[in-house]
């Protein structure tokens, strides 16, 4: 029984997540329940290089637009914190996680080089939120620009930026299809009170923008659909919190093997995902060749 249950007339109480914690539900029930309910967490695999190479960028690109004064944002600056900044996990020997942050830190300078650096987003790393009737959704944008209205009113209006750093191009319709972008888009309207219709994905291996701008209902048909994985996530949270026997877990959260098991952090505990894809060097996204899927923001 459940609070609703036992007060009845009380407003529904709201489902709290991310887009990550959406699409990981969406992805596979199995790692939805041992990354957000078991107690105590399943053992992860080692950590990811790629992953590393993403976190330290992030890092170094929110401290010089969102931290750092305009006299410290120099390519000096950059280099010497990208060298405090690096960490080898994942990488498979010295030489290799060298090789990346010399790459990385050259990633990060051609991507500033045209930067203004008395320019001052209205966002870095900022949490933006809003509710649905059924679903309080949240996230945190890597930077929230504000610039000039394009529709000649003399205003202004937000753009989302997204830092990417995989090695597959992006196009403008991963911009336009990526969920966590258009809920971004709703949370800064709601937070900032901005007219926002701009999502960009900031390609740095290729110093590349991938744009696209929502309307009304591009973002309706995300919030739908972002509102039907939240009703289905509840639900099965529902019934993992009446208690569930061993048998009955695997039921309400079964494994969905794809080609994504192969990078999955629990791989090595899932035998369904083990026989539908191998197992992966840690190291292994940081080839061209073999690419971890886009990882959604938030």
């Amino acid at each position: 029984m459940t609070v609703d249950d036992l007060l009845p007339g009380m407003p529904t109480r709201l489902f709290v997540a991310t887009p990550t914690k959406l699409l990981t539900f969406a992805d596979c029930k199995r790692k939805y329940r041992y990354t957000y309910l078991e107690t105590p967490r399943p053992p992860k695999g080692p950590p990811w290089a790629h992953n590393t190479v993403g976190a330290i960028v992030h890092e170094v690109l929110a401290d010089f637009f969102g931290r750092w004064p305009a006299s410290r944002r120099t390519p000096d600056e950059v280099v010497a914190k990208m060298r405090s900044s690096w960490r080898s996990e994942g990488f498979r020997d010295e030489r290799q996680s060298l090789d990346w942050r010399d790459r990385s830190t050259e990633m990060v300078l051609g991507y500033l080089r045209d930067s203004d650096p008395y320019y001052e987003p209205r966002g870095v790393e900022r949490t933006v939120a809003f509710t649905t009737a059924r679903a309080s959704l949240r996230g945190r944008v890597d930077r929230i620009d504000e610039r000039p209205a394009r529709d000649g009113s003399g205003g202004t209006e937000l753009a989302i930026v997204d830092y990417k750093t995989g090695r597959r191009p992006l196009t403008p319709v991963d911009a336009r299809s990526s969920l966590a972008m258009a809920l971004y888009v709703l949370g800064a309207r709601r937070v900032l009170r901005r007219p926002c219709t701009r999502v960009e994905l900031h390609h740095l291996p290729t110093n590349t923008v991938a744009a696209a701008d929502h309307d009304d209902d591009s973002l309706a048909r995300h919030q739908k659909r972002a509102e039907s994985m939240a009703d289905d996530a509840a639900a099965a949270e529902a019934r993992w919190a009446e208690g569930l026997t061993p048998a009955e877990a695997d039921e309400a959260f079964p494994p969905e093997p794809s080609p994504l098991c192969g990078w999955c952090d629990f791989a090595k505990i899932c035998p369904q995902g083990r026989r539908e894809s191998p197992t992966r060097d840690p190291w292994a996204g940081l080839d061209e060749g073999d690419q971890p899927p886009i990882a959604e923001a938030g």
